[in-house]
């Protein structure tokens, strides 16, 4: 009897302990070609859930980060995405790439957890009627509207090209963006798709050159852009480049070289600069590390989950989705964010950078906004 009864208690105190720990999923391209980006995610979600724990958890709570490698494949997230469910993850923010964010979330969504994505921009993410599925970044079609807007205006009459990748992202991003351009009288002179993860672009930057193209539109990430680019400048094409929000990574620039000054690229108000990120962004630094890109676009995705936990008292995905569909806003480390119906933020998000040479002769997009 003695036995049966410290059993039951050992038993009601691991149960309490259990309650006490929250699973939130951080998953990304932590090896591969997308490897600079899933470090951003995971040095970003990683710290804020330190930052909160510290800070004395959630209702009591602590955030326990469990993290996963997709390697930007959407068939190994699936099997992360599985992986979380049955580990018991309430909440995950990723991935980074939207052909793998957009096959997980049905996982998710079988499993009740919600997921907030801080990269994925196709607009197809959260077009489906899910209730699970959220972002801290804008999308493609707010991202083609400001490029598309912007070769319109700034190469009226010019030849322009468009290049892909093939993925849900990149092809999703390229479409959007020549649509806006027609709409505003612009066309293109060449749409064409590479595969990705190839070294060799010579035949599409001596294609690009025959047709004496005045500026390249690339839909895809910077390994491939930094490639093409490099490989336009040894042929002698000077052409300009524009992309998205794929390239945004110092190593775009190694990859390059001296020929990424002059390209242009999408990419929401540097997070860097916003007020409410100050304490955060010296935290990094003096940890060596650069909060570019998407690493405070996933400190604040876990903000919006502890927020939304804090509010409704629960770790269940379903009633935090309701909340956050609600409209409600949360202060975060890039402002002020607050959902729709579907799941998106409700502030436009894109502006046109330019990559520069700066005083110090590096070569970076930081301060170089232009109009739009």
């Amino acid at each position: 009897m003695r036995a049966s009864v410290l059993a039951g208690i050992l038993g009601l105190l691991m149960a309490g302990s259990a309650q006490a720990q929250v699973k939130i999923g951080i998953v990304g391209a932590i090896t591969g070609p997308n490897a600079a980006f899933g470090a951003q995610i995971k040095n970003g979600a990683s710290q804020a859930v330190d930052d909160i724990n510290i800070a004395g958890g959630i209702n009591g709570q602590k955030l326990v980060a469990v993290i996963g490698d997709d390697a930007g494949d959407p068939k190994q997230g699936v099997s992360v995405a599985n992986k979380f469910a049955s580990e018991g993850v309430k909440m995950v923010v990723g991935h980074f790439n939207s052909g793998v964010s957009i096959p997980a979330s049905d996982v998710y969504l079988d499993a009740g957890i919600v997921q907030i994505t801080p990269a994925s921009t196709n607009v197809k993410f959260t077009e489906r009627g899910m209730w699970n599925t959220f972002r801290t970044c804008g999308r493609d079609d707010q991202q083609g509207a400001v490029a598309g807007t912007y070769l319109a205006e700034h190469f009226k009459g010019k030849k322009i090209a468009f290049v892909h990748d093939k993925t849900p992202y990149g092809k999703g991003l390229a479409d959007e963006t020549l649509k806006v351009l027609k709409a505003k009288g612009g066309k293109e002179v060449m749409f064409e798709g590479i595969n990705p993860g190839e070294k060799d672009y010579s035949a599409l930057a001596s294609k690009l050159k025959s047709a004496d193209i005045d500026v390249v539109y690339f839909g895809g990430l910077h390994t491939e852009a930094g490639l093409i680019i490099r490989q336009m400048r040894d042929q002698g094409l000077k052409a300009p480049m524009m992309s998205g929000d794929g390239i945004t990574d110092k190593e775009f620039v190694q990859i390059a070289g001296p020929g990424a000054a002059g390209t242009l690229m999408t990419f929401s108000p540097d997070a860097r600069k916003n007020l409410n990120a100050k304490d955060v962004v010296a935290a990094f630094k003096a940890r060596g590390i650069d909060p570019e890109a998407y690493t405070l676009y996933s400190y604040a995705a876990v903000q919006v989950l502890a927020k939304a936990m804090a509010e409704t008292g629960s770790s269940d995905g379903k009633k935090l989705a309701d909340w956050l569909h609600q409209g409600r806003p949360t202060q975060t480390v890039i402002g002020e964010i607050s959902y729709d119906k579907k799941g998106d933020i409700t502030r436009p998000d894109y502006i046109m950078y330019e990559w520069a040479k700066g005083a110090d002769g590096r070569i970076d997009y930081t301060g170089h906004e232009l109009t739009q």
